[in-house]
């Protein structure tokens, strides 16, 4: 289900490496839009070469590695987000394999239409099916109230872990996590 969108849904795929040139556009606007969500910083992708976006987008579209992309529904369309799952190393073999949610993102005319809510389900899917993760954990910062609240809305509970976060040594990312049901 893809919450009150009005037109025709967007299409939800998996990144494949021919797509480089999309991973590319999608990153830098990204990093344009929210610099402060994300480790890397602007100036530093924008010196990516093209072979280095080639070798950045085949590992994100390997074997422990998930990345969601949604668009119009035809190539060439207007790209409207992104949500990545990678597997967690290293594994305690004590504990159930995890997977991480990381670059997180909807475009600003998608925002508060949905596409959140099905790109999450389908990464939650894709990180218990495809990379056969019992658990999804993910860092939020500790002053962003309506993330926490999204990923509340979906499963995620704090788990009273914190690390720094990147970018801002003096605020904390709060750890959150859901049990992915088997």
């Amino acid at each position: 289900m893809y919450g009150s969108w009005a037109g025709p849904l967007p299409r939800v795929r998996r990144l494949r490496a021919e797509d480089w040139s999309l991973l590319r556009k999608v990153r830098l606007e990204m990093l344009t839009d929210t610099p402060m969500a994300y480790v890397e910083s602007l100036e530093a992708a924008r010196r990516q070469t093209d072979p280095q976006w080639q070798e950045r987008t085949a590992a994100m579209a390997g074997d422990s590695s998930v990345t969601l992309v949604a668009d119009g529904g035809v190539d060439g369309s207007p790209f409207c987000g992104l949500m990545r799952v990678v597997l967690k190393h290293p594994q305690d073999p004590k504990k159930p394999l995890q997977a991480m949610l990381i670059s997180v993102y909807v475009a600003p005319e998608h925002r508060g239409l949905g596409l959140a809510d099905e790109l999450l389900h389908q990464a939650c899917e894709a990180a218990r099916i495809d990379l056969g993760a019992e658990l999804l954990e993910l860092g939020v910062h500790e002053d962003n109230t309506r993330a926490l609240a999204f990923y509340r809305r979906h499963g995620f509970s704090t788990t009273g872990d914190s690390r720094p976060y990147p970018q801002d040594t003096s605020k904390q990312e709060l750890v959150m996590e859901k049990v992915l049901k088997q």
